[in-house]
């Protein structure tokens, strides 16, 4: 498990790479949250473009930067999601609380 940050203006973008699951997830989660921390960006994007696999400890993962960054007024979003993390996020009711979008750049502007 790999992650890439990339601070675009007010958002932070975070791009997950091979599987988020149960082995995986506190690893990921300290990263993110630490990079949170130093960033002066107070919305996050995750792109899902390279995640070969996802369990629900990576909704776990994404719910709680929301929470933590909804506390801060930031936004959190989803991009390049492959169809079976999209049925995975949906089945979980992420989406309510969570948009996705086509591309990091449309994300940024949603924000």
């Amino acid at each position: 498990m790999n992650v890439e940050f990339l601070n675009k203006g007010t958002a932070l973008v975070i791009k997950i790479k091979g599987e988020l699951d149960h082995h995986t997830a506190e690893d990921v989660r300290q990263k993110i949250d630490n990079e949170i921390m130093k960033s002066v960006a107070k919305n996050v994007v995750f792109d899902f473009s390279e995640v070969s696999f996802m369990d629900s400890s990576g909704i776990g993962v994404i719910m709680g930067r929301y929470k933590n960054l909804k506390q801060l007024r930031g936004k959190v979003s989803l991009v390049n999601l492959k169809p079976q993390l999209k049925k995975i996020f949906d089945m979980s009711g992420v989406f309510k609380y969570v948009p996705v979008y086509e591309s990091i750049h449309e994300a940024i502007n949603a924000m």
